[in-house]
């Protein structure tokens, strides 16, 4: 029998890690166009850091729960 919380969490968690990585998209024209002669600005690395451990702690969270849902069923098969 399914879990309809477990699969809210799942839905939620999917939601969380598309929204980073369409926030990480974002700045890919940014970081295409950087000169590769010049340095890079602290701000525009501060952006870069906190979009990029965004995208990781949401991806991480998605891959645990999954991993979690894995393991659970597992157990009682």
């Amino acid at each position: 029998m399914s879990d309809p919380n477990e699969i809210r969490a799942l839905k939620a968690s999917f939601r969380g890690a598309l929204d980073t990585a369409a926030t990480l998209a974002s700045l890919q024209a940014k970081v295409e166009a950087l000169d590769e002669h010049a340095d890079i600005g602290a701000e525009a690395l501060e952006e870069l850091a906190r979009v990029t451990a965004a995208h990781a702690i949401g991806s991480q969270a998605l891959r645990g729960l999954v991993t979690t849902m894995q393991n659970r069923r597992a157990a009682t098969a």
